[in-house]
């Protein structure tokens, strides 16, 4: 068996054996069911939107964190609450965006503070039944398991739904700018959310795929827009750093629902764009199915096998890629432009179908350049695989960033 085989299912088997002995002794009866985002009051930001800085909180209540889709039985040893928080939409406007605050009882008992990690979420969809803070306290999240085993660490962990999962409006997905700061703000929700007694310790952000776009936006902003978090370490793999490469990539693939989805957030952040001009009858049926999709749904399935292998001129009188004015506001959310001022770990699959591997390596090419330390590490197979054997390499790397250990970067290889 290969070295790094070997490594990935011993690190799997032992983050296993942690969950479950963190899990077993904590064994609850099922909490009441959480109604849909869309029906809950909680999601409703206050009109106007009270005045505050990014970060403050408008409301949160207490919530169960849950791998459990049956029972729903709390996730054992760890506080979690659903915050209504202040952010900041791309073009700077304040907005409302929910999200969830993880926190383990025990005490820290590391180095220093208790470490937060705000972690950054992939691909979901488009509706509010999407929102992480609603499939975390169903146990019916993707990546619930990848957050349990931070919370195993001891870390804290956020996890933000981005501008429009949750709260009214469309989400702005792939929008960079608005979720880089959905993240760091989410984490500065965390440290003013009173009960959760997170303090001011070392952070870390970790996301793949469309978290990957969210944790890179992060890695790139908080030097200037959230100085004050002491980020040691972030994780961004997978990442779509050039929506326009994407975009190419994904006309007449398998996946191309992703990248009409990414219109459609495009569409909501610059509503200048008037996506609706470009369409034809097809494409407006299929932007009216999409609008409240969820790619972990009947609907969301049927989708991506409707449109498989389409292009985007089956749906469009003028494909929009094409015009200055959407490139130009692609471009603007693209990845690679400043320097991270924290390490950042970047893995990709060297076959992923999705996210192009070529437009991932421009990406940690522009940061080594610029002076970034950046670990660049490449795996075996596709898109999703990717995510599942770089999992305990991003949580090694954070635990290592946490523990104040050096880190050589690749850049110079």
């Amino acid at each position: 068996m290969p070295i790094r085989v070997r490594r990935f299912a011993s690190a799997l088997l032992a983050s296993c054996v942690a969950l479950t002995a963190f899990t077993a002794p904590q064994a609850q009866a099922a909490p009441s069911p959480q109604p849909l985002p869309a029906k809950d009051p909680f999601y409703t930001p206050p009109s106007p939107l009270p005045a505050g800085k990014p970060g403050d909180v408008i409301r949160s209540r207490p919530s169960v964190y849950t791998l459990d889709p049956f029972s729903r039985a709390p996730f054992g040893g760890v506080k979690a609450w659903q915050v209504l928080y202040l952010s900041e939409s791309v073009g700077g406007k304040p907005i409302a965006v929910s999200g969830t605050v993880l926190v383990p009882q025990k005490a820290w008992t590391g180095k220093g503070q208790r470490p937060l990690v705000s972690y950054t979420v992939g691909t979901r969809g488009l509706g509010d039944a999407c929102a992480p803070s609603y499939t975390l306290s169903q146990g019916i999240d993707y990546e619930g398991f990848f957050i349990a085993d931070a919370l195993t660490k001891g870390w804290a962990v956020t996890v933000t739904d981005m501008e429009g999962l949750g709260t009214p409006g469309q989400h702005t997905y792939e929008v960079g700018g608005s979720q880089g700061k959905a993240v760091l703000n989410m984490a500065r929700a965390a440290r003013r959310l009173p009960d959760a007694g997170v303090g001011t310790g070392p952070v870390g952000v970790w996301g793949y795929s469309q978290g990957g776009t969210s944790a890179g936006w992060a890695a790139e902003l908080a030097p200037t827009y959230a100085p004050e978090l002491d980020i040691k370490g972030v994780v961004a793999g997978g990442v779509p750093a050039d929506l326009v490469k994407v975009a190419e990539n994904l006309d007449g693939n398998l996946f191309i629902a992703f990248a009409f989805m990414a219109a459609v957030g495009y569409d909501t952040a610059y509503p200048e764009l008037d996506l609706a001009k470009y369409l034809n009858d097809r494409g407006r049926q299929l932007l009216k199915k999409a609008q409240d999709i969820c790619l972990v749904s009947f609907d969301g399935v049927s989708t991506l096998i409707d449109t498989a292998f389409t292009k985007f001129t089956d749906y469009t009188t003028t494909n929009p890629l094409t015009t200055p004015e959407w490139r130009a506001k692609l471009n603007a959310n693209r990845l690679g432009s400043r320097a991270p001022k924290a390490p950042v770990f970047q893995p990709h699959a060297y076959l992923d179908q999705i996210i192009p591997f070529g437009q991932a390596d421009t990406l940690q090419k522009e940061w080594c350049a610029k002076g970034a330390n950046v670990t660049w590490r490449v795996y075996p197979g596709e898109h999703a695989l990717g995510a599942v054997l770089s999992e305990p390499d991003a949580v090694i790397y954070l635990g290592d960033r946490f523990a104040g250990k050096p880190v050589r970067s690749t850049c110079a290889k």
